[in-house]
């Protein structure tokens, strides 16, 4: 595995679409390095089956989180056996942090879509198994900004050197990152964070749908401008800027992941919302959350 990726490319250098920086068996690859700041990276790892794959993560940890498919991960002379899930929107997965400056292997039997948020780490811990029934699933937002989020790497849920890392599933038709936010800089009630969102879409009849994201400047030298349309596999960068909505069409729900890491010797997910639209945090004491949420829990949903 290549420390400096590919570099990104396409019209937006903050939207990646699925393949452009494929790397042999990862079909993404962006690292600090290629995303042209100093912390958060993602890959994604294919396996067909039968199929394995070794890499070192150097100056990184990392967390392999299973998309679609299980698997084994053999690392510091541990073995983890990852029951994973058929897809994101079947299964709250169980997962396996890796150190940084460890050897890796991941095998697969049946094959399958293994993400790897990381972040450039000053502490080596140790390896260690996430099981799904410790993710903290929780339900934000009210009525059509409702959502579910996986906690399966936060400050709160588990330790980690730098890396932040959640699941976002947003039921067709709702919003959610949202009202925009930001950290972008260093200051009390905000942490400057560094932000992949990595996307799933539904299906529906006639196959895959789409989704939609919005980031923009929140100040001078803060300058971006992305609203783009999302398929599965697409990726966003975030370095700085509000960020949100993330779109659900109807009909389509919605997956992200979030990988976010930064310069603050605290770990710490601290966020400020667009005051042009932080008062819509108010409404929501009067609205349910959406019935149809959890989308998932740690049982897996039948075909």
């Amino acid at each position: 595995m290549s420390n400096s990726g590919s570099a990104v490319t396409g019209n937006n250098k903050h939207v990646v679409r699925r393949g452009e920086t494929a790397d042999g068996t990862f079909e993404l690859v962006i690292t600090p390095e290629s995303a042209g700041w100093g912390y958060s990276s993602l890959r994604v790892l294919n396996l067909p089956a039968g199929g394995s794959a070794e890499f070192e993560t150097g100056q990184d940890e990392m967390v392999l989180l299973p998309l679609s498919g299980s698997c084994t991960v053999a690392t510091e002379g541990e073995k983890f056996e990852l029951a994973g899930r058929r897809s994101v929107f079947t299964r709250v997965t169980d997962f396996a942090y890796l150190p940084r400056d460890a050897s890796v292997r991941v095998s697969s039997a049946e094959g399958g879509r293994f993400a790897l948020p990381a972040a450039r780490a000053t502490r080596r811990l140790p390896a260690r198994y996430g099981p799904a029934e410790g993710v903290g699933v929780e339900l934000r937002g009210a009525g059509q900004a409702s959502r579910q989020v996986n906690n399966f790497c936060t400050p709160k849920t588990f330790e980690a050197d730098k890396l932040i890392a959640v699941e976002v599933l947003t039921p067709a038709g709702n919003w959610s990152s949202y009202p925009p936010h930001k950290h972008d800089e260093e200051r009390d009630g905000e942490a400057r964070l560094e932000e992949i969102y990595y996307f799933e879409v539904g299906s529906g009849p006639s196959g895959e749908g789409i989704g939609y994201q919005r980031v923009y400047g929140s100040g001078p030298g803060r300058e971006i401008d992305v609203c783009t349309e999302v398929r599965g596999g697409d990726t966003v960068l975030v370095p700085h800027g509000w960020h949100g909505p993330s779109m659900a069409v109807p009909g389509y729900p919605l997956y992200y992941l979030n990988a976010m890491a930064g310069p603050s010797p605290e770990r710490a997910w601290l966020i400020c919302d667009d005051p042009a639209h932080a008062w819509v945090r108010d409404t929501w004491s009067g609205q349910p959350i959406d019935s149809r949420l959890p989308l998932t829990g740690t049982s897996e949903l039948p075909t």
